[in-house]
């Protein structure tokens, strides 16, 4: 059996500024890092960035991280391809690529170095469980994805936790995959090849219930539990993932009026909501 890892001497990474920083950096974000620091005592919390966050929280949380400047350009990502798909043009022009290139510098960073990567929207609620360490690689399961050719649902895991041992096979091989399938669609190169490989070698990794990883769904109704509902919080429940992308420009209400202008320091004080409740822990008193 592999050596465990202990939880307390494990690393995290998170990607963020791929673009430029015109705004202070947004409280969500820095709740990601402080529920981080505050679950994971101990652990080194390492940000690949790009463009440097600035503003009164960064302030606030920078000091306890270990900053990587990316290159301008990320090996395997290659933005002329958003031009092949009908998909991959709306993805570049609503300016979502930044996503893309940081799955394959989460990848790349995992496999050289090991450790845990998540997501910027994400809230940290308990600690993972110890026996993770024990394996080579975790994913967490997601709804299934429809194959836009066939109609066909297939399983699908998310990359937006990731636990891993340096070197790990199934992410070598991931990565490998994904430099070679990307094509501009939003997951044809990640959460679906990542089912796909997982398929093929089912030993290579070890995948947990969805709501451990992510807590509620990435739908209008998770949303609403989120952020204007007490919800109960699923059993075995270790994070949160906030699927940010869904809501949060005040101008997309498909999924939620809510949107990251609301979400500010006055509402995490006084709302009696999942989110607000469960972050305020994190805030200084006023």
């Amino acid at each position: 059996m592999p050596e465990k890892l202990p939880t307390e001497s494990s690393a995290f990474h998170f990607v963020f500024g791929l673009k430029p920083q015109n705004e202070p950096l947004h409280l969500m974000h820095y709740l990601c890092l402080r529920s981080c620091r505050h679950v994971h005592p101990g652990s080194k919390i390492h940000l690949h960035y790009r463009h440097l966050p600035h503003g009164p929280w960064w302030d606030r949380i920078a000091a306890e991280l270990i900053l990587h400047q990316v290159d301008e350009q990320t090996p395997g990502f290659d933005p002329t391809r958003y031009q092949d798909t009908r998909e991959g043009r709306f993805i570049a022009s609503a300016g979502l690529d930044y996503a893309h290139e940081a799955d394959f510098i989460r990848l790349r960073a995992l496999v050289d170095h090991g450790g845990i990567y998540a997501d910027m929207d994400t809230f940290f609620v308990r600690p993972y469980p110890r026996t993770l360490y024990q394996h080579d690689c975790v994913l967490g399961e997601e709804s299934p994805m429809r194959d836009p050719q066939t109609g066909i649902q297939r399983p699908s895991l998310c990359n937006a936790v990731i636990i891993a041992r340096p070197g790990a096979k199934f992410l070598s091989d991931w990565l490998s995959n994904a430099i070679d399938t990307f094509d501009g669609t939003w997951s044809r190169h990640s959460c679906q090849a990542a089912s796909l490989l997982w398929s093929r070698t089912p030993a290579s990794l070890h995948v947990v219930p969805w709501w451990w990883f992510y807590g509620f769904p990435a739908n209008r109704q998770g949303i609403t539990q989120l952020f204007e509902e007490d919800a109960p919080l699923p059993e075995g429940l270790c994070s949160i993932h906030l699927w940010a992308h869904l809501w949060w420009r005040a101008d997309r209400t498909d999924f939620s009026a809510f949107h990251e202008g609301l979400l500010n320091e006055t509402h995490i004080r006084s709302a009696k909501t999942t989110y607000a409740k469960l972050a305020s822990q994190f805030l200084e008193p006023s």
